[in-house]
């Protein structure tokens, strides 16, 4: 297989894989995409594979990489990230006390600053989610 044609079958899979997981490809990585394919054809390589679920061969279920990596992104400061990994975890059936027990290991690992600046923010944005989920339709 030609470079070209690796790199574009990389790109696919990565963008696939954050279709599946987001429902669409977040725009900082569009931007990645767009100026550095190489770049993101190895990020997407990486994250297709490591986004799978336990059915779908992946060591640990969905709910818990995305709870993962709402902790670590949580502990770096990336609210935006943990926002988005969180709501994916709600979504895929993570309660609000399993996330704040999370959240509160963060505290531990990384001080009352983490809370301050990304883990109140995504505690509230989770809150608000579940409370649209439980709303009668």
């Amino acid at each position: 297989m030609a470079q070209d044609d690796l790199t574009q079958a990389a790109m696919q899979a990565g963008i696939a894989s954050f279709e599946s997981t987001f429902g669409r490809v977040p725009d900082n990585f569009k931007l990645l995409a767009e100026h550095a394919p190489g770049a993101f054809a190895g990020y997407g390589l990486m994250r297709s594979a490591i986004m799978r679920d336990s059915e779908a061969g992946g060591a640990l279920d969905l709910k818990t990489k995305e709870l993962v990596f709402a902790l670590l992104d949580t502990l770096i400061g990336q609210t935006n990230g943990a926002k988005n990994h969180a709501a994916a975890a709600v979504k895929l059936g993570l309660t609000l006390p399993e996330l704040a027990e999370g959240l509160v290991q963060v505290i531990m690992a990384g001080g009352i600053t983490t809370w301050n600046t990304t883990g109140a923010e995504v505690m509230r944005h989770c809150a608000e989610i579940a409370g649209k989920a439980e709303e009668p339709a």
